[in-house]
């Protein structure tokens, strides 16, 4: 393994995650960029009562904790290279799963590669860009090799007993309740050699002092959830409490939404035994993932990189555990599209500080560019998130913006107080308005309610604003059009073609 040495020189202030930190002035910081899949906000930090997450707590502690921050896409491929590329997925052209970036946006300069080009050495570990789990566990899946200087995919036990994994759809997972709590060590999961080999290549940059951007993607607690036994003992399924969902309630919704959160059959009306089953794995798998997040973190601080290194931890999109009677993700509810997200920047971030500025995405890549103070390209249309990281009350944006095609098409904005969503044409299919601060769980849609048509009015304005700028593609931006399949040839009963 070979890596560029650049010599740097500089005096470094700083003591512990819980302390004010600064960077050098002549030395680049580092960025360590951690990234579940499919995490929503089931962590310590951000209030929940049963999961427990002690690492990414301290880390929060330490930095500042976005209480509002939300995905461009709920899905894994979208989300991906939406926050990769820094432009929404109608503007980079991945609207779904399984598609190379380059393959629609040749000449893209990603979040990493503005790093390299700064003279920094980018490392991916585990999953950035899209992969299917868990077929594509230990190989590239649909990753983008000019992200990186260097790339590692870890295979652990969770792929290779793959077969003795319980599915509800058994032999399926990838959108499947699918779990297992599995023998053997953190370290011989995916994940566990993941933050092996992360911490392997911080004890190298610890002695080169070499600049890095160093991306690590956790599998879990994406399906299926498996973890060592000892994390699924941490909760009892007499303590887990499935969400209620209403008499006719889906009938208070549009047809879109309803679709969103039903379109996988097996897993709706699901038995409160295997619901809670279901549960106990996705927390149990969180916690793993959290033990992992705390080796590279020790790792981190006991070579001294803590003194100059940015840490951002955050998901990919949110997550369903049986709110709206859904289990997984794409849809444009709160549970779908709200991430966490603590950064952790040497003199920049306010300890323990948390803000309810609205945050997407796609405000990763300028925001960590202009920590480190490395060329972005002009066509980014995510903002700098950096003065919320010192001062709670500043707000570098008023809303975010979340879509969800996978044909359903819809729109949803979310303020401090609010969310707002049209499905079809500006709402041709059907409108959702809540009030959050009343209705947490989303459950009252108060659209086309004459009280609140003012509100309605002045949201849909915005909202019809902000999805004008979001599907225009930026100067700058030259987009591959997408190849459609080819007409499947019909066949007769014989199996012969018709002519």
């Amino acid at each position: 393994m070979i890596v560029r040495l650049i010599l740097l020189v500089g005096c470094i202030c700083l003591i512990g995650f819980n302390e004010q930190r600064c960077f050098a002035s002549d030395q680049p910081p580092n960025v360590l960029f951690l990234i579940c899949d499919d995490l929503n906000c089931d962590i310590g930090c951000y209030g929940h009562p049963l999961v427990q997450t002690p690492n990414l707590d301290q880390l929060a502690a330490g930095g500042v904790r976005f209480a509002n921050a939300h995905c461009q896409f709920s899905l894994c491929g979208p989300s991906r290279a939406s926050f990769m590329t820094g432009l929404y997925p109608t503007q980079n052209g991945i609207t779904k799963n399984a598609v190379r970036l380059r393959t629609r946006f040749p000449r893209a300069v990603t979040m990493s590669q503005a790093f390299e080009n700064s003279g920094y050495t980018t490392v991916r570990v585990g999953k950035i860009y899209h992969y299917n789990v868990p077929r594509d566990i230990g190989n590239d899946g649909h990753d983008d090799p000019d992200s990186w200087t260097i790339t590692v995919n870890p295979r652990g036990r969770d792929k290779i007993y793959e077969s003795t994994i319980f599915s509800l759809k058994p032999g399926k997972f990838g959108a499947t309740l699918s779990w297992k709590a599995d023998e053997g060590a953190d370290a011989e999961q995916t994940d566990g050699i993941a933050a092996t080999e992360a911490i392997k290549f911080l004890d190298e940059f610890s002695k080169t002092e070499q600049p890095f951007f160093m991306a690590i993607g956790m599998y879990r607690p994406h399906t299926p959830y498996v973890a060592p036994k000892k994390y699924f003992d941490l909760y009892n399924p007499n303590d887990i409490k499935i969400p209620e969902l209403p008499k006719d309630y889906l009938n208070t919704i549009p047809e879109n939404a309803s679709r969103s959160v039903t379109r996988f059959k097996e897993q709706n009306n699901l038995d409160p035994a295997i619901a809670k089953k279901a549960i106990q794995a996705y927390y149990a798998s969180i916690s793993f993932a959290d033990a992992q997040v705390g080796r590279i973190l020790d790792a981190l601080k006991r070579t001294g990189l803590h003194k100059n290194t940015i840490v951002v931890f955050t998901s990919d999109h949110g997550y369903h555990m049986g709110e709206h009677g859904h289990y997984q993700k794409l849809t444009l509810f709160e549970n779908g599209t709200r991430v966490p997200l603590i950064v952790s920047a040497p003199g920049k971030s306010k300890a323990g500080m948390v803000t309810n500025a609205p945050a997407e995405m796609i405000d990763f890549y300028p925001t960590l560019t202009e920590l480190a103070g490395v060329k972005a390209p002009n066509y980014l249309q995510g903002v700098s998130q950096v003065t919320a990281l010192a001062d709670a009350q500043a707000r570098p944006r008023v809303d975010a913006l979340s879509h969800l095609g996978v044909n359903l098409n819809g729109w949803s904005l979310r303020t401090e107080q609010y969310r707002y969503t049209e499905w079809g044409d500006e709402g041709a299919g059907g409108k959702e308005l809540y009030d959050r601060r009343n209705d947490v769980a989303e459950m009252k849609n108060l659209a086309d309610r004459p009280i609140f048509s003012e509100l309605q009015a002045k949201l849909a304005t915005r909202l019809h604003q902000r999805v004008n700028r979001a599907t225009k593609i930026p100067t700058g931006v030259t987009l591959i059009p997408e190849k459609k399949p080819s007409p499947k040839k019909q066949t007769n009963r014989a199996g012969q073609n018709k002519k």
